[in-house]
């Protein structure tokens, strides 16, 4: 797993028109803890990248770890698990930007009967959809 030092201000410009209207007057800090905090329920506790599309995640839930197996898309890997896990998510939209810092993704969700935007950075594209997919869990589920 890498982690990233981000520049909040990029992360935020790379953020749909939406979503920036939506957060408008917000401090860095306050948009982070908002959109990207991975604490809740549902917490990605590992990641790797293996051979060409192969990639691993391991996911924390209250009362055991899962680990998923994705070769090719991990949003169909990363929606399977969760909805056998008891949360089922639905991508209502999708925006992703390479930046100077990495890859910004934004996902746009409905969970419980709730909608809202998701968001997270990471080195490689799979692991920032993956992880704004928990955060956008983890904010609805709340």
């Amino acid at each position: 797993m890498t982690i990233l030092t981000l520049d909040s201000q990029t992360f935020i410009a790379a953020a749909p028109k939406g979503l920036r209207a939506e957060t408008t007057g917000m401090t860095p800090a306050e948009f982070y803890d908002r959109y990207c905090a991975q604490s809740g329920p549902v917490r990605l506790t590992d990641w790797a990248s293996g051979q060409g599309s192969e990639r691993t995640a391991t996911l924390e839930f209250a009362d055991h770890l899962r680990s998923v197996a994705a070769t090719g898309s991990p949003v169909a890997a990363m929606t399977s698990a969760l909805y056998d896990e008891g949360y089922p998510i639905e991508i209502l939209q999708f925006h992703q930007r390479a930046t100077a810092d990495g890859t910004a993704t934004f996902v746009r969700c409905e969970f419980n009967g709730r909608r809202g935007w998701g968001a997270a950075m990471a080195a490689d594209g799979a692991e920032s959809t993956v992880r704004a997919m928990i955060s956008s869990i983890n904010r609805l589920g709340s």
